[in-house]
């Protein structure tokens, strides 16, 4: 069944797919409201190591890795393999990273951002070999930029800034809290963390598309919880609650998306920041008549914000169940074969989801109970998931691994 509700003047028909939503709650699914489970006290301290990856899935990880199990082998040996992993990698820090519009111009973008992928790469390869070889690699590399990196300039610098500080932040955390051998300028690392990076991400960046944000915010958890700095973590969260329901429409907002925090759009001007698209069913998100690539950034870097919340015991993904699910059933679907209907952006889509379906669709399945068919089928013909910009080995370190 289709039902229609008639929008303003400004806003025309309001279509609302319900029956084709996929389903997202079972018996056994996480708490569906914000009540639901306690935010942790103020004074709670973060549990360590927790950005992204918790100690419990990085044995996993390691065990089924060094087992030979799928689909980790699978996934480990596609790391080993990237230029990532190779020891010989060679760091090239800069005082003043700048990026225009798509990094252009690119002065240390695309090195900053494989730095940190790499640099996260050898953490993981340490943690699974215990090879200290590796583990030194990550620190030289995180090294090189503590050492000289003072800013961030240009168009795409909070962007930029996010994709790099949350690759950074993973690597930082693992070798802090599993690395024995010692790491002299760990303290450094830290105010790079605090004075370049956190500043540029924490406050958000209220009328950007909506992946800027919520890439932004993955950065700012992550870095908040390295740091342990409770009061930007909690600040980063308030963000990312006001923007992954602004990024993910449901019938529930009524007629209309809801507008970003601090950037009050309606009526026309708010159609024309979800790319002129007129007619809104569960799942749609604010980019997806942009192009699918830019979308799976979004969702991904909010699956990343509650995937690290959920280390620290706070259940973001409970708030938020519905609106994930949908938003990834929706492109999911398209991903694998559904036609595009003429409603949608004209009738045709900008394919390319790409690999960023492995964290949420662990959580939703795998510990909440929620059967997610379509998804599952798309996140299972991406495997192994591979690493570029903030995505890396989620495969290896998220799959079937609760």
């Amino acid at each position: 069944m289709k039902r229609v509700i008639a929008a303003t003047a400004a806003a025309p028909l309001a279509v609302f797919l319900l029956a084709t939503a996929q389903p997202t709650t079972t018996a056994s699914a996480a708490p569906s409201s914000p009540g639901a489970q306690a935010a942790p006290s103020a004074a709670a301290p973060f549990a360590h190591p927790g950005v992204l990856v918790s100690r419990g899935q990085l044995d996993v990880m390691r065990q089924r890795a060094l087992a030979g199990t799928q689909p980790q082998k699978a996934a480990y040996d596609a790391m080993r393999a990237s230029s990532y992993a190779a020891l010989s990698w060679t760091p090239k820090p800069r005082a003043v990273v700048e990026c225009g519009p798509s990094s252009n111009p690119n002065r240390g973008c695309t090195d900053e951002r494989g730095d940190g992928i790499a640099a996260y790469t050898h953490a993981l390869i340490w943690y699974v070999t215990r090879d200290d070889r590796y583990a030194q690699k990550a620190i030289q590399i995180m090294d090189a930029w503590s050492a000289v990196l003072t800013d961030h300039t240009g168009h795409n610098a909070p962007l930029q800034t996010g994709w790099a500080g949350a690759s950074f932040a993973r690597a930082g955390e693992l070798i802090k809290h599993t690395y024995t051998g010692g790491w002299a300028q760990a303290g450094r690392f830290a105010t790079m963390l605090r004075t370049v990076y956190l500043p540029e991400v924490v406050n958000g960046r209220g009328c950007t598309n909506g992946n800027w944000e919520l890439i932004m915010m993955d950065a700012a958890t992550g870095i908040a919880v390295f740091l342990d700095d409770r009061t930007s973590f909690d600040k980063a969260v308030g963000i990312w609650r006001g923007r992954v329901p602004a990024y993910v429409y449901q019938t529930s907002d009524g007629a209309m998306p809801k507008a970003p925090p601090n950037c009050p759009k309606t009526g026309s001007a708010l159609i024309s920041y979800w790319q002129g698209q007129p007619t809104f069913a569960d799942g749609l998100a604010q980019e997806t008549c942009r192009d699918f690539g830019h979308t799976g950034w979004g969702l991904e870097a909010a699956a990343h914000v509650a995937e690290t919340a959920h280390h620290q015991g706070l259940n973001l993904y409970g708030e938020v169940q519905k609106r994930l699910t949908d938003g990834f059933y929706f492109h999911t679907k398209y991903e694998t074969g559904t036609a595009v209907p003429s409603w949608l952006c004209g009738g045709s889509v900008k394919l390319g989801l790409g690999p960023t379906t492995e964290v949420v669709f662990n959580h939703y399945r795998n510990r909440a109970g929620a059967e997610m068919p379509t998804t599952q089928r798309y996140t299972e013909s991406k495997r192994p998931a591979g690493a570029n910009y903030f995505l890396a080995w989620e495969t290896l370190t998220h799959a079937n691994n609760p």
